[in-house]
């Protein structure tokens, strides 16, 4: 499946997707085709020449006509949102029905919606007093943030944090979180069906046990977009087991 990305920033989260379908597990789940950014100094534009990977830079962002132009001409099959802070335009959403997927730095559907992205939804959190946050992977609807939700990772939230010390330790979350989700719908495990439901399973294994399962919030152990803990299957397994469908 060939899959574009879209992104605004740094492209730390198109980085570790990258490096996960560059192995051959994942290689044969779906490939990075195409990345697009609203903004022509995106470091993600960089990142993705840098991989010899085709870059577009999107002219505006609520012109859905041309983009999904600019998508189908590419022959994208699955679209992937990783820090892209625009709108997608309905013309995109439904020309890729269950095929577009957001990652976004809280548990939705708390501190979500229009114009709550990076430091905004960690100080936010911060603010409120909560004891958790996480990260979240959905599917993408005409709306920020309401679509119908994927998977979910927790993280504490420390009585000394700062924003960016929260921000840091949900993006290593993000890191590994994103790959699995977007695999899983690539290879086709892992689907939203029309009405709303999801189904499948992410990871690839057996959820026989999984109510008896534990899992244990992500802490501050730090994780590099190119360099996933030594513990990656065991996280991978832990979200087979919580999102079991």
């Amino acid at each position: 499946m060939r899959i574009a990305v879209l992104a605004s920033g740094s492209g730390s989260n198109l980085e570790s997707l990258l490096a996960h379908f560059a192995q051959a597990s994942a290689a044969s789940a779906g490939n990075i085709a195409l990345v697009a950014s609203d903004n022509a100094e995106a470091g993600a534009l960089s990142r993705a020449a840098a991989r010899g990977v085709a870059t577009h830079v999107i002219a505006d962002p609520r012109d859905g006509v041309t983009l999904r132009t600019v998508l189908h001409d590419a022959h994208i099959d699955l679209v992937v949102l990783a820090g892209y802070l625009k709108l997608v335009p309905t013309e995109v959403v439904a020309a890729w029905p269950g095929r577009l997927l957001n990652v976004h730095p809280s548990l939705l559907p708390a501190f979500g919606g229009a114009g709550m992205y990076g430091m905004r939804v960690h100080t936010a959190v911060i603010n409120a007093g909560v004891r958790v946050s996480g990260a979240t992977v959905h599917f993408v609807d005409e709306h920020f943030d309401r679509g119908t939700i994927a998977a979910q990772w927790p993280v504490p939230v420390y009585l000394d944090d700062t924003p960016a010390a929260l921000a840091q330790r949900v993006l290593g979350i993000e890191h590994q979180l994103l790959p699995l989700v977007v695999e899983a719908v690539a290879s086709g495990a892992f689907s939203l069906a029309s009405d709303g439901r999801v189904a499948g399973q992410i990871g690839g294994l057996a959820a026989s046990s999984a109510r008896a399962r534990r899992f244990q919030l992500a802490g501050n152990a730090t994780v590099s977009p190119t360099k996933q803990p030594q513990d990656r299957e065991t996280f991978a397994e832990d979200v087979a087991h919580l999102f079991a469908r």
